[in-house]
């Protein structure tokens, strides 16, 4: 199985530029994103692989267990190789296994950054994601208090996650925004006026969910069309269209297993058609 991420380009955060192809680390925690992995050291293994074959941009979030992916990617990657990016998220309270709330309260975003720090043992956190916006805090004192840890040398850029074209606009106004992480893919593109803002202005999009799922990756479907014709799995054909159709796409699909990783990540020499691109957005 070849994997070659160089081909898939790079996209600059900050001051490091990091391949396209990267990792979600979301799913090396418990069912639910609840607690700890099944296979501890399989967890373990994933992590290390991940940087093995190049990849330099691991996503993740306190709210991943909570901390249980933090913690495993500073047990298995510190002290970390130079180049790789870890990008955390706040803001996004875990209260019990698959349930979500906002929480922006500028104390409670610098407590996790502050904490952020410290399970993963880095003095600045590279990319620092708003998980979500809280619609009980003014965002300007949301992204007001990441700003002033930015300029404490405590987070070097900003992203947004889940926003629309006039959250992130509204954002712009008030700090500078790296990236965006919205969910996107082929079966799901309901993002695809954010994609095309993000593209105009410079700023990076990374898909979360990146996988076809449904009725376009089923049996006898374009996704599977065109996967038999190459050679390749539907995962891997979509993501292959995700980097094709965006340069500031940056999929991070996630996975608990190294075989699996190595699949996804063979997606970077999957080259597809203008015949292909389209079957597979006209699907």
């Amino acid at each position: 199985m070849s994997i070659s991420l160089e081909s898939t380009g790079t996209f600059t955060i900050g001051d490091k530029a990091v391949h396209r192809l990267g990792f979600g680390a979301m799913s090396l925690t418990g069912p639910g994103v609840w607690g700890p992995p099944r296979d501890h050291e399989e967890a373990l293994r994933v992590l290390c692989r991940v940087v093995d074959l190049g990849v330099d941009l691991i996503d993740t979030a306190d709210s991943y267990g909570p901390y249980v992916s933090e913690e495993l990617i500073r047990e298995a990657l510190h002290p970390y190789p130079e180049g790789l990016l870890i990008a955390t998220k706040a803001g996004f309270v875990r209260p019990g296994p698959g349930r979500w709330v906002p929480v922006g309260r500028p104390a409670y975003l610098r407590q996790e950054v502050e904490m952020s720090l410290r399970r993963l043992g880095l003095e600045r956190i590279d990319l620092l994601q708003l998980h979500r916006i809280d619609p009980e805090v003014p965002l300007e004192d949301q992204l007001g208090e990441l700003k002033a840890l930015q300029e404490e040398g405590k987070i070097g850029s900003i992203g947004l996650s889940e926003v629309s074209v006039d959250e992130l606009e509204r954002s712009r106004g008030i700090v500078e925004i790296a990236t965006v992480q919205n969910r996107y893919s082929l079966t799901n593109r309901v993002s695809e006026g954010v994609l095309r803002h993000c593209e105009r202005q410079g700023i990076g999009f990374i898909p979360y969910s990146p996988i076809a799922k449904g009725a376009l990756a089923a049996p006898g479907s374009p996704v599977e069309h065109v996967a038999k014709a190459i050679g390749a799995t539907s995962a891997q054909v979509s993501l292959a269209w995700l980097l094709a159709h965006s340069p500031v796409m940056m999929p991070i699909p996630g996975t608990s297993s190294v075989a699996h990783l190595e699949e996804n990540l063979a997606a970077s020499t999957v080259s597809l058609t203008d015949e292909q691109m389209s079957e597979l957005a006209s699907g």
